[in-house]
């Protein structure tokens, strides 16, 4: 199967600055990216790609178009299988992120299971709009090496640059 790259921030995405929020804004503004991530990951476990980007942030919009976002996506979930289970493993607030422009970031990270992919960490980094509303503009699918349950060929990921 051929690598998919095609949608936001790659391993770049680690090398993020956290920067401290105001007072009682860090709990309000993560549960907001919490559950706008949720429900724009819900959207990708459905199936619904096209709703995934339309939903998505302004600047994921202008980094990747809708149709490779689909193809890509579609491409590495097919080989992946169903969502089975995703924990949250962290939560990081940030204003920088390479190669993004400056504002406020919410970077988490997953610890995925797929019906053909036991391990996997998905990282979702939505931003806040300028209309006050938290949308996906990251979103990186690392496949680690290794996984014994793990379809036959390369590992994939999904990123964008």
């Amino acid at each position: 199967m051929k690598i998919v790259t095609a949608i936001i921030f790659a391993t770049s995405m680690f090398l993020f600055l956290a920067v401290p929020m105001p007072a009682g804004a860090a709990p309000r503004a993560g549960n907001d990216a919490r559950n706008s991530s949720g429900q724009w990951l819900a959207l990708i476990d459905a199936g619904e790609s096209r709703a995934s980007w339309k939903t998505a942030a302004e600047y994921f919009k202008s980094t990747v178009s809708r149709e490779e976002w689909e193809r890509s996506l579609g491409a590495v979930r097919r080989t992946l299988g169903r969502t089975v289970s995703r924990k949250l493993t962290s939560v990081k607030f940030t204003r920088s992120i390479p190669g993004a422009p400056d504002g406020e970031y919410v970077v988490l990270q997953f610890q995925t299971s797929f019906a053909k992919r036991t391990i996997a960490v998905e990282t979702v980094t939505p931003k806040l709009e300028k209309d006050h509303k938290w949308r996906v503009c990251g979103y990186y699918l690392h496949l680690p090496l290794g996984d014994s349950s793990s379809p036959p060929g390369p590992g994939a990921a999904i990123s964008a640059r």
